[in-house]
């Protein structure tokens, strides 16, 4: 199995999520432009800012794009949707626990 390059995980999570280079700019504060020369570019070379939010944007880890760390797409959305839930007020976060309890066949 082939690693994919920082600008191939963007493209396949951006694609994956069903958003245009013009929308994934938008999110992040970049021009249409500079998101595809990150795409394509090799090696690209994007700010920790930037990388931050294009990371949150596509609901990933930093790590996860620029392949710091072996892990798959799902640990890499799992640690992203933790970060985002540790924020969330208390009700909201009760409410998401009761939902999973829900799904995953447990009794309250």
């Amino acid at each position: 199995m082939t690693q994919l390059t920082f600008g191939k995980k963007i493209k396949e999570l951006r694609t994956k999520k069903g958003l245009t280079l013009d929308q994934l700019a938008a999110t992040t504060g970049s021009s249409k432009s500079y998101i595809w020369e990150l795409e394509n570019k090799d090696p690209p070379r994007p700010s920790a800012e930037k990388l931050a939010a294009i990371a949150a944007a596509l609901g990933v880890t930093t790590d996860y794009l620029i392949g710091r760390e072996e892990v798959t797409l799902a640990d890499a959305e799992d640690k992203a949707f933790f970060r985002e839930y540790s924020q969330m007020p208390d009700d909201t976060r009760e409410k998401i626990r009761a939902m999973a309890r829900l799904l995953g066949g447990k009794k309250e």
